[in-house]
């Protein structure tokens, strides 16, 4: 069998090639992206399984000559590419996952189900670690509820790095800059409302050993989904926060314009100041994690589900605790993100997912084995309290 990770040289997808190329249930494993060098290194890195390609999604062509003839296409590009790749994977009959679409492009990629259903193939919008895990475990905490009333995800993050830089993205930047700039969108009493970007602030204690931590209302992919997916046990609320180091950072850079497409005239030449910030932090290398420094950075989602059970309330948390890989030189979310979109990948090759058409993971990703698969590798997913086959996995130790 064979997967093509688009973006495979990046922060994420990476992590993807190599779990893939070392897991066993793919023959050829194709890194492929626009940055050459990063290809090939992430290649060599995963294995003689790996290969590396040049490829700008951009160019409908070659991408089509990419993804010919493969068994899944793992996404990890810029959302902002996600329906275009989308497309192309459909022209080619290429089963799809990608890493989220911040709300809006997810919503936009909804509509694509019929196409896909007539072809029989599945494409699944948001399968990485948050959107993905978070919302593969909101549905299987409320599966045995009469009645779901309320969904509140929130994840935390905290650096525990001795000798790391002061401030690093292990996410695309682009992407958090729209979570800064973006309104948040909140799903109450039936229908969307917006929040300014970062409103909302709670303290809220997330456990060993993120702790407590600021949370914040931000733009995010699970609020697209989990509502019509639960329409009927009848959600009523569902929403997105999170915070840790580095996000009032985030948030500065984009009130300074920062994030802005709109072009700047700098002695005569129009800079754009979001291509100027993608450069500058590329240069200073604070992408992804240094190298020659031991990450230890954990990150932690905690999914609040309130409804009722035989006329009874009932309130759940299930969480998914993400442990870094030093050993890979990925932080937790390189690492949780990569993994998961590789777990999904194997899913659908082996057939364990079997939707065909647009669908969201909390619809078709089944938890047992996908949960088993994640402890398998070091990410632990816990419901609480149990509720008969609900009963979360043991603590287990991150992988070395």
């Amino acid at each position: 069998m064979r997967a093509v990770v688009l973006g495979g040289g990046g922060l994420t997808g990476r992590c993807s090639v190599r779990d893939l190329a070392t897991a066993g249930a793919f023959d050829s494993v194709v890194a492929a992206d626009l940055d050459r060098a990063l290809a090939s290194a992430s290649a060599k890195a995963a294995g003689p399984r790996a290969s590396a390609v040049t490829l700008d999604v951009r160019d409908p062509a070659s991408l089509a000559k990419v993804l010919e003839g493969a068994d899944v296409c793992v996404n990890a590009v810029q959302y902002t590419f996600n329906l275009p790749v989308m497309e192309a994977a459909l022209r080619a009959g290429v089963p799809y996952l990608d890493f989220g679409g911040l709300f809006h492009t997810t919503r936009r990629q909804l509509a694509l189900d019929e196409a896909f259903r007539r072809a029989g193939k599945v494409a699944i919008p948001g399968l990485g670690q948050v959107p993905g895990i978070s919302n593969v475990l909101a549905m299987q905490a409320a599966e045995d509820l009469d009645r779901v009333d309320s969904i509140v995800i929130r994840d935390g993050w905290r650096d525990l790095t001795v000798g790391g830089p002061e401030i690093s993205f292990t996410w695309s930047p682009s992407t958090f800059l729209d979570e800064m700039i973006l309104p948040a969108q909140v799903f109450e009493n039936g229908t969307y409302r917006e929040y300014p970007p970062m409103s909302g602030a709670e303290e809220y204690d997330f456990g060993e050993p993120v702790g407590k931590t600021r949370v914040y209302r931000t733009l995010h992919s699970e609020p697209a989904t989990l509502p019509t997916s639960l329409q009927a046990k009848g959600l009523r609320h569902c929403e997105w926060k999170e915070g840790g180091p580095g996000i009032d950072v985030l948030r500065t850079m984009a009130l300074l314009g920062l994030g802005s497409e709109a072009p700047v005239d700098v002695q005569g030449h129009p800079v754009v100041p979001r291509q100027f910030t993608l450069a500058l932090l590329k240069r200073e290398q604070l992408l992804g994690a240094p190298e020659g420094v031991t990450i230890n950075d954990w990150e932690v989602c905690d999914i609040e589900v309130r409804g009722s059970k035989a006329g009874q309330p009932v309130v759940r948390h299930a969480l998914g605790r993400f442990p870094p890989r030093p050993d890979w030189n990925l932080t937790a979310t390189e690492y949780a993100v990569g993994v998961t979109g590789a777990v999904g990948a194997e899913l659908i090759a082996r057939g364990e997912i079997r939707a065909s058409g647009v669908v969201p993971p909390e619809l078709c990703v089944p938890a047992k084995p996908f949960r088993a698969a994640l402890a398998r590798r070091g990410i632990e997913t816990t419901i609480t309290p149990p509720e008969g086959p609900l009963a979360p996995f043991v603590r287990v130790r991150p992988p070395s």
